[in-house]
């Protein structure tokens, strides 16, 4: 493979939008994934990956010669393919989309749930009442500030960076317009964070304190690994908590790592408004799990609610569950007569769940893989269960497994056939699916509909602008 800036450069005309961010493209009979253009554009691309035995090349645009009446000026120069290709360097990832205008990026998101759900699910999403991408509650004209969580590798020079495209080279930061306000005023980029080889931030949507993460590079540890956490905490005094993660790879919310407290504290207050007028509160340690965008949480609630449709005295699964954001106003929603059980695969971000439902005792938490624990936890309704869901469990004594309603809201892989076989199991007769990849939801929506249910409604909210990315949610009924 070939990712140079020596890259050859071809003369072309981009195509129509692909799944992942990039545009199909021909050249020669060559077939090009070109990413920073937009279809009908004529351009010149600079093909940075062009194997001669190669199915397909990919390449970024580095000048435009005919331009789209929908691009505008790039939201972040560091990512602006234009600026890098006159510069000499390589754009950085994380804002692919940044150089359309908004309403046009959530057409051409639009076109990617309905093409994949078209191709991969056999389903036509126009006849199941999709109605295009909607705009994030709040959102702003230039779709910045929305990052309530961003993760950054660090330099050898302590500065925090990230990378291009499908590239391993460290790129130090400038700034980040779509991290939110809070996470900005901070100026992270500015830092030193010596010693360090990645680290995580994050704000709370509404007021209250940052929670900066420090992984220390391999070998710091002992005293020089504590002298250095404290170095970051001066340069951030009374600005930020600061904790200490000690984990090899992966994301923090993974569960696989220890969590020190270093300054402050090592968890957030997370307030979630809800349609009905209540606010819920959500304690999320640095380990844990919570919605990127910051109108996410209440969004997808509300949307959540309205698919689920929970009765009181149900019987409902919230799978991957996180934190709780659902668990919490499901478990309000059937009352104390109906039962939630509530499944999350990683240790931290389970514990935490079991902070913010312990007044529910209609609520059951879970810590394990999804499609094993929902087997296990409906197969004791059967009888009395262990002794933390004995009270729990007793009340359903001598019922099946049956489920009223799912509730699940996977990692980007998807539920996966064996995770919709064993939900199907459970007979649940509504399903609300939340997803953050359009194609695992396709797959997983055909086999849904393989197992007796029909994909009634579907939505998508843009929660993430300027990215190829986009959170669909659908309700599925069994028929």
């Amino acid at each position: 493979m070939t990712s140079t800036l020596d890259a050859p450069v071809v003369e072309l005309t981009v195509g129509p939008v692909a799944h992942g961010g990039h545009f199909v493209a021909r050249h020669e009979g060559r077939v090009i994934f070109v990413r920073h253009g937009l279809p009908g554009e004529r351009v010149r691309v600079r093909v940075t990956e062009h194997d001669d035995g190669a199915r397909f090349w990919r390449g970024d645009v580095a000048e435009v010669l005919e331009a789209s009446a929908d691009r505008r000026e790039h939201v972040w120069d560091q990512a602006d393919a234009l600026a890098a290709a006159r510069a000499g360097v390589e754009p950085l990832g994380g804002a692919e989309f940044g150089h359309i205008d908004l309403a046009a990026q959530r057409q051409l998101k639009s076109d990617v749930v309905c093409e994949q759900l078209q191709r991969l699910g056999q389903i036509d999403a126009l006849e199941r009442g999709f109605a295009g991408v909607e705009a994030a509650p709040g959102e702003n004209s230039r779709g910045i500030e929305w990052r309530t969580r961003m993760a950054f590798a660090v330099t050898e020079q302590g500065k925090l960076a990230m990378h291009p495209h499908r590239s391993e080279a460290l790129v130090p930061l400038t700034n980040m317009p779509l991290a939110s306000a809070e996470i900005q005023r901070l100026q992270p980029w500015a830092a030193n964070f010596s010693g360090f080889e990645r680290v995580e931030i994050a704000a709370p949507a509404g007021s209250g304190e940052a929670l900066i993460l420090l992984v220390p590079r391999p070998g710091l540890r002992g005293p020089a690994e504590q002298a250095a956490a404290r170095a970051v905490a001066e340069q951030f005094s009374q600005q930020a908590s600061l904790g200490l993660l000690t984990q090899e790879t992966g994301a923090a919310a993974d569960g696989s790592g220890s969590l020190q407290r270093v300054a402050g504290r090592t968890w957030l207050t997370e307030r979630v408004s809800l349609p009905d007028g209540g606010v819920h509160a959500y304690r999320v340690t640095g380990e844990g799990f919570w919605q990127i965008h910051r109108a996410a949480p209440a969004a997808l609630t509300e949307a959540v609610l309205n698919y689920l449709d929970p009765q009181p005295g149900e019987r409902i699964a919230d799978l991957y569950a996180g934190a709780g954001l659902f668990t919490v106003p499901v478990a309000e929603a059937v009352g104390e007569r109906g039962l939630v059980l509530s499944i999350e695969g990683a240790p931290g971000t389970s514990r935490d769940a079991r902070r913010n439902v312990h007044s529910y005792p209609q609520a059951i938490i879970a810590q394990g893989r999804v499609e094993k624990t929902l087997r296990t936890e409906t197969t004791r309704w059967g009888h009395a269960g262990s002794a933390e869901g004995q009270q729990r469990r007793g009340r359903q004594a001598g019922q099946t497994g049956r489920l009223d309603a799912v509730v699940l809201d996977p990692p980007r892989a998807g539920a996966g056939r064996a995770g919709v076989d064993q939900i199907a199991r459970t007979q649940a007769r509504r399903i609300a699916y939340v997803s953050c990849d359009p194609a695992s939801f396709a797959r997983d929506a055909a086999d849904f509909e393989r197992r007796g249910y029909r994909l009634e409604a579907v939505r998508a909210l843009d929660l993430y602008p300027n990215t190829h990315h986009v959170e669909t949610i659908g309700r599925f009924v069994r028929v």
